[in-house]
């Protein structure tokens, strides 16, 4: 119920949540609780689909679920990436995305936000799933469909993945040379995440406990995503997004967050 991450089938709910117990999330207080797919259907949960932009369509949980988090679906002519995903997935949205042009990927910026994603993969004809091998002892719920990858990987024309580092050591942003209207966009879910005042974004180890992240990260994280052009930044939630000055609010964001560990630039 706090992460929203799928664990495998079990007659019994499991007695741990690796994701929740690792200092980066919680355990929510009065210890773990579990749901299913199917008590969530009962609770009457749907996905909400919103386009957002040509080609890019968010996909969230309606009530919010977990993290709360939505997901974006790209759509390209070589096939569709959803760029994370949430902890539930209904008929209704199937049938939509499949008239959208279905998926032929699924990419995640962090183990957070890694969801009921072998349900979605599965639905979609065991769509692969882009895991950096340097989180792959994350995956809670097996599948012969996930793919490892480091560094970067192009997983359509003018669509890469970038692996960051910082909040985990395979956290990615995914560059989408077509967004923004040719001007392109980055999405980055919370490895970068886009913070309320959406002038500004943000690096931590751990949000909800906290947790700053170093120097060197900060630095590495800001290299690592400099050498694309993008416009726009779309950060995991709704309400998250940089409409327009990408890699300068970036820079700019992390010169205030070095100025304040007291770490020269």
């Amino acid at each position: 119920m706090t992460c929203a991450v799928q664990q495998p089938p079990s007659e019994a709910p499991p007695r741990h949540c690796p994701i929740c117990e690792d200092e980066r999330q919680y355990v929510r207080q009065g210890g773990q609780a579990w749901t299913t797919l199917e008590e969530l259907r009962l609770m009457e949960h749907r996905i909400e689909l919103r386009e957002l932009e040509p080609e890019l369509v968010g996909v969230g949980v309606t009530p919010s679920l977990g993290i709360g988090q939505r997901a974006l679906l790209v759509r390209t002519a070589s096939g569709n990436i959803l760029w994370d995903c949430v902890g539930y997935i209904d008929d209704a949205a199937v049938a939509a995305i499949g008239a959208r042009g279905g998926i032929s990927g699924i990419a995640f910026s962090h183990p957070h936000f890694y969801g009921a994603m072998i349900e979605w993969s599965r639905a979609f004809g065991g769509a692969p799933m882009y895991i950096p091998l340097a989180d792959r002892e994350w995956v809670q719920r097996d599948d012969p469909a996930i793919v490892t990858w480091r560094g970067t990987r192009e997983l359509a024309p003018g669509v890469t993945l970038v692996q960051c580092g910082g909040h985990f050591d395979g956290s990615a942003a995914l560059h989408w040379a077509d967004g923004a209207d040719g001007r392109g966009a980055l999405l980055v879910g919370d490895t970068i995440t886009v913070v309320p005042d959406v002038r500004f974004v943000s690096f931590m180890r751990s949000y909800p406990n906290l947790i700053p992240l170093p120097a060197d990260e900060i630095r590495r994280i800001v290299d690592r995503v400099r050498p694309y052009r993008f416009d726009r930044i779309y950060g995991g939630w709704w309400d998250r997004v940089i409409s327009g000055g990408g890699i300068a609010a970036i820079e700019k964001s992390a010169e205030r967050y070095l100025r304040w560990i007291a770490s020269e630039r």
